[in-house]
């Protein structure tokens, strides 16, 4: 596969602006070495980690791999500042921040020689991240999987929107996992993809088999926003997201919709494989996945679809 060369590419050093994106139960030292030794960038996901687990990961990612990768940190991590010293003293090159203010820890992480991307829901917080020293954004459009915009704003009108609010890169997310939506969001002023719920399904994620199958199984309609009271979050539809959705049309209050959610509901559905009672974060592109490959083989097939996408454009079928 030949490289490519643009501003996220040398931010990065690496050979294809295809980022895997650092979500938690499923972005461990196997997936992120994986993407980075196929020429993508992988991502460590720190919100399902302990400080002492994410620094194993961190060394075991070092020894699989000699090339860039990185670290997702959610800035509302309750042990955020053993993270960070973690990540600092590790030597890690590359964070991407998300869910909170990027100047908490931008200036920090950049004395250390750090490259830091935010990921945001709009041009109003792009903005507020380029001003905190971040080196790109990464904009992340309604159809993501996961935590969520309250915007609601799709992939194909933000990144327009972020691309001319900002001079800094642009990393589209959100609906993303073939070469030829790859090709569509660059059309639209990306430099790069950052792609989460096709690097779930693949060998190398740590996320449950039960999962992986449910998400390639899944057809339009089967995600949905949910928790809008709390913090928007995309779901696969199951027993959990219907006791929400019937506590939510009767007026449900926050603090009762935290009594359902209770403690560790993400890990026991996408990590343990309860597909019934766990919280099963994904997003609408899960209804074009129909297989489980290796991570090395996503990056290869997207890039080549990609390509051939951009050599005839007006012969997508």
């Amino acid at each position: 596969m030949s490289s490519f060369e643009n501003r996220v590419t040398k931010l990065f050093g690496i050979q294809y602006p295809i980022i895997q994106a650092g979500m938690i139960w499923a972005s461990g030292w196997r997936l992120a070495s994986a993407v980075s030794n196929a020429g993508g960038l992988g991502l460590l996901g720190a919100g399902s980690m302990y400080p002492e687990v994410l620094r194993e990961h961190i060394r075991k990612t070092k020894a699989a791999t000699g090339k860039p990768f990185g670290v997702n940190v959610p800035l509302l991590y309750p042990d955020i500042e053993k993270h960070m010293q973690v990540i600092m003293e590790e030597g890690v090159k590359i964070v991407f921040t998300s869910a909170g203010n990027p100047k908490t820890w931008t200036s920090i992480l950049k004395e250390k020689g750090i490259t830091v991307v935010h990921v945001v829901s709009s041009s109003k917080f792009a903005k507020k991240a380029e001003e905190a020293g971040c080196d790109a954004v990464v904009a992340e459009g309604f159809e993501a999987g996961g935590h969520n915009g309250r915007e609601e704003t799709t992939t194909l009108v933000l990144i327009p929107a972020v691309h001319d609010a900002v001079k800094i890169p642009v990393i589209a997310a959100g609906g993303i996992a073939t070469g030829r939506q790859m090709l569509a969001v660059m059309a639209l002023g990306a430099e790069g993809v950052q792609m989460g719920s096709r690097f779930v399904a693949c060998e190398e994620a740590s996320s449950h088999i039960e999962f992986k199958k449910a998400v390639i199984d899944s057809v339009e309609g089967d995600t949905i926003l949910a928790l809008k009271q709390l913090t928007p979050v995309r779901l696969l539809k199951n027993d959990f997201y219907r006791q929400i959705e019937s506590a939510e049309s009767k007026g449900a209050s926050a603090d009762e919709l935290k009594a359902i959610l209770g403690r560790a509901r993400a890990k026991k559905g996408m990590y343990e494989g309860d597909m019934k009672e766990g919280e099963l974060e994904i997003g609408q592109v899960s209804a074009l996945l129909n297989d489980i490959p290796k991570a090395a083989d996503i990056v290869a097939s997207v890039w080549n679809d990609f390509s051939t996408a951009l050599a005839n454009p007006v012969n997508f079928h």
